[in-house]
């Protein structure tokens, strides 16, 4: 590994440590020979991204960073920490890449992933998601999204 600062073109590994869920990852603390200083360098397994499988049929690699987008904007101005997005969004790629069959994964089971994090957390942030990606056409499909969490509300 080249020397961030230098430029020497061989570094030593001082120490490593595992890190992310499931021990995904190895985060190395470097030091260079030449100029001593000390930086830290992360691996990470590499995977193939899946495609996702957009509703007009075309495809398109899975992007985490979308949904990071689409739960920050879900969550606007409600009381969830950013560590919990975070791990939720570590969760549903984690989903995402132990489902996409030969693959592959609909744009429809990425919104399912992210409405059954929402609904754990907070379900106003659920209804802005599930209004959006569910495209409604009337009150009455918004109503029957929203009658089991009456319910709910109701029993507790």
């Amino acid at each position: 590994m080249t020397c961030p600062f230098c430029q020497h073109p061989s570094t030593r590994v001082v120490d490593s440590r595992v890190t992310g869920p499931q021990g995904g990852g190895i985060r190395r603390r470097r030091e260079c020979p030449e100029c001593e200083r000390r930086f830290s360098t992360l691996e990470r397994i590499e995977q193939r991204m899946p495609q996702v499988v957009k509703k007009d049929g075309r495809r398109e690699t899975f992007d985490v960073n979308k949904v990071l987008q689409g739960l920050q904007v879900a969550l606007r101005k409600r009381p969830v920490s950013s560590v919990w997005v975070q791990s939720a969004v570590q969760r549903i790629e984690q989903c995402v890449f132990s489902e996409a069959d030969k693959g592959e994964i609909s744009t429809h089971r990425v919104g399912e992933f992210v409405l059954s994090e929402l609904l754990s957390v907070d379900r106003v942030a659920f209804l802005r998601f599930a209004s959006v990606y569910q495209e409604f056409n009337s009150a009455e499909e918004f109503m029957e999204l929203i009658q089991p969490l009456l319910t709910l509300d109701s029993e507790e």
